[in-house]
């Protein structure tokens, strides 16, 4: 039992998990649940109670049993004791007023990453202001490599998302082609498709490889099929760049989603036996509700599950990871206000958990959402050192009918802000004629140029 007086009323929660849940901002998935607290004073109670806990707390009572969930052992048997123990005896708050002082490099926060839970992660965050989760994402770079570099300070990356409705693939090089004539692609070109089956995959995977190498352009393609296919796909001896897979922070979450931890310490072997790049091969999306959606959440909230996630792609040091952070929908998080807390919270977790951290800023058609709010969090992203964020062609997915960010999003970030692609991009692009070298895009007829890529 946890409690906190405020004012003439003392508050108790039942237990770490409930705190927990009482200690989040509003949002709708954990009313859905029945988590949420009940009223602003009782979030504040809680969170007054969480920053005075110590964080070894967390290493004591699982918020899901270890008994009954293999990513609360992913968790407890892989903490590295002597990371956590230059904090062990700090309390949530001394932990976030740590994180938020000038002491605090991104060295030294660096060197504690992988002594800290995802909980205590997520713990720490429900402490913090909007400005605070940027404040300490911002410090931290982290750094992968394929046939990009993704991550570093001064440059801010993106997935071209070429989504077509039949799997049409002139629809795909279009809209691939389209991207890359407006500087974006360089984290990879990774298209959703609208079926699993093996052999339309391989097709996809075939045209991307071929735009590829025929342009040698320095980024690398993914198709976001299950990641059972990708293992046909493999031993097939199909081009196979990154394999993805969508994660979750509970064993019946990634149960929901048709996985568990030895099949991706398969696929990860299997990717990386084809050399095709460096060592980091996996693509990761992660979303919160997605564990309440599957009722796999065993009572926890979703901000907590989600930070669960990060602990699952640590374990295979992905190229890539992101949140879908809206879209899942408004029973998880109901407006634009809410979209952008957990975009943040999302970005800060991962980041501080050591993960090359991306976002979908996106929302579904009835959430009480619009572009302004997507403009307004990409500019916060930009300046909290986000990875990647997504490129859809006019920002509506056609496929998967949801509302993104765009080619011109991310020039206009980019411009904004003056960050640049990837190093090993930028230089294409330029070889290409696409931007000069401030970066600044070419004026030229891409519609022209569009159609005659596509014709050859």
């Amino acid at each position: 039992m946890y409690k906190h007086a405020l004012d003439t009323i003392t508050y108790s929660f039942r237990d770490l998990k409930d705190l927990m849940a009482k200690a989040s901002p509003h949002r709708s998935g954990d009313e859905l649940a029945e988590l949420a607290a009940t009223s602003y004073q009782e979030r504040i109670a809680a969170q007054y109670c969480l920053a005075e806990l110590p964080l070894d707390r967390f290493l004591n009572e699982a918020l899901v049993p270890y008994e009954e969930d293999e990513v609360t052992r992913l968790i407890i048997d892989t903490h590295n004791k002597e990371s956590f123990s230059a904090v062990s005896g700090w309390t949530v708050g001394q932990l976030r007023d740590w994180l938020l002082s000038e002491e605090a490099s991104a060295d030294r926060i660096h060197s504690i990453a992988n002594g800290l839970t995802p909980e205590m992660v997520a713990a720490v965050s429900k402490l913090m202001r909007n400005q605070d989760l940027i404040a300490v994402a911002q410090k931290l770079r982290v750094v992968t490599r394929f046939r990009s570099t993704v991550g570093l300070a001064g440059h801010f990356s993106s997935r071209i998302q070429p989504n077509h409705p039949s799997d049409d693939l002139r629809g795909i090089l279009a809209s691939t082609i389209d991207g890359l004539l407006m500087g974006s692609g360089d984290a990879t070109i990774g298209v959703n498709p609208v079926s699993d089956d093996p052999e339309t995959i391989r097709r996809i995977l075939h045209l991307l490889d071929e735009l590829i190498q025929k342009f040698s352009i320095p980024t690398q393609s993914c198709v976001l099929g299950h990641v059972t296919t990708s293992l046909q796909l493999i031993e097939q001896g199909t081009p196979v760049d990154l394999v993805f897979q969508s994660i979750g922070g509970t064993e019946k979450t990634n149960r929901h989603f048709g996985i568990d931890l030895s099949l991706l310490k398969e696929a990860n072997a299997a990717t990386r036996s084809l050399g095709r790049g460096k060592e980091q091969v996996f693509y990761f999306e992660t979303g919160q509700g997605s564990a309440l959606s599957a009722d796999a959440h065993h009572g926890v909230d979703q901000q907590t599950c989600e930070a669960r996630a990060y602990a699952v792609a640590r374990a295979f040091d992905p190229f890539l990871l992101n949140s879908v952070v809206g879209f899942i929908g408004p029973e998880y998080l109901y407006d634009g206000k809410q979209i952008t807390r957990a975009a943040l919270e999302d970005h800060f977790c991962g980041k501080l958990m050591g993960l090359p951290m991306g976002l979908d800023l996106c929302y579904t058609n009835h959430a009480e959402a619009d572009q302004d709010d997507i403009d307004n969090l990409l500019v916060l992203m930009g300046v909290a050192g986000c990875n990647f964020i997504m490129g859809v062609p006019g920002s509506d997915d056609v496929m998967l009918h949801y509302q993104s960010t765009s080619y011109h999003d991310v020039a206009f970030v980019r411009q904004l802000l003056g960050l640049r692609p990837a190093p090993e991009f930028d230089q294409w692009l330029q070889q290409q004629g696409i931007v000069d070298a401030s970066g600044q895009l070419v004026a030229t007829d891409k519609h022209a140029l569009l159609d005659h890529l596509v014709k050859s």
